[in-house]
């Protein structure tokens, strides 16, 4: 199996009456993230990551903010959508390392959870998605808590298909 490495990045404001939506699950919270989509970052930095490790371009150009079809769009379904085009195309996973960013809320307790969603929607073993998180020690557009951003680089595998 040839390997190949892609790296994913994702900002998102924090704002008022929205939802937060982190790891494909609601994280209780004030506030949630902005976007065209439910503006989970987590999920985008990782389906960003995937697509780059494939060669695939980035979820912009497959999911744009522009069309009426992604508007609100669950990011599950472009996790789902973006490992299915990889296997369609002769791809496994082999890992996925993320870390968010955030100076609030505590995320810690929510990443079993988060591990636990993701893999299921992308049909791996738990033990395939490591997720961390971190704060910028207050510095930055984070640590103003004006949003929350998450990388991710993902491992994936030519299959012999």
């Amino acid at each position: 199996m040839g390997f190949r490495i892609g790296f994913g990045f994702d900002v998102h404001r924090l704002v008022e009456n929205r939802d937060l939506w982190l790891g494909g699950i609601k994280i209780p919270f004030e506030r949630g993230l902005l976007g065209h989509s439910d503006a989970d970052v987590l999920l985008h930095a990782v389906a960003d990551a995937l697509l780059g490790a494939a060669n695939m371009r980035d979820i912009g150009y497959h999911f744009p903010d522009t069309s009426a079809d992604t508007l609100n769009i669950d990011s599950k379904v472009i996790l789902w959508k973006v490992i299915s085009m990889l296997r369609d195309n002769g791809y496994e996973l082999g890992n996925i390392d993320a870390t968010i960013c955030a100076e609030r809320p505590k995320l810690n307790p929510h990443i079993p959870a988060m591990q636990q969603c993701m893999a299921e929607v992308m049909g791996c073993d738990i033990n395939q998605v490591s997720i961390k998180a971190t704060t910028t020690e207050r510095l930055g557009f984070t640590g103003r808590e004006e949003g929350i951003s998450a990388y991710a680089v993902a491992l994936i595998g030519k299959t012999d298909k």
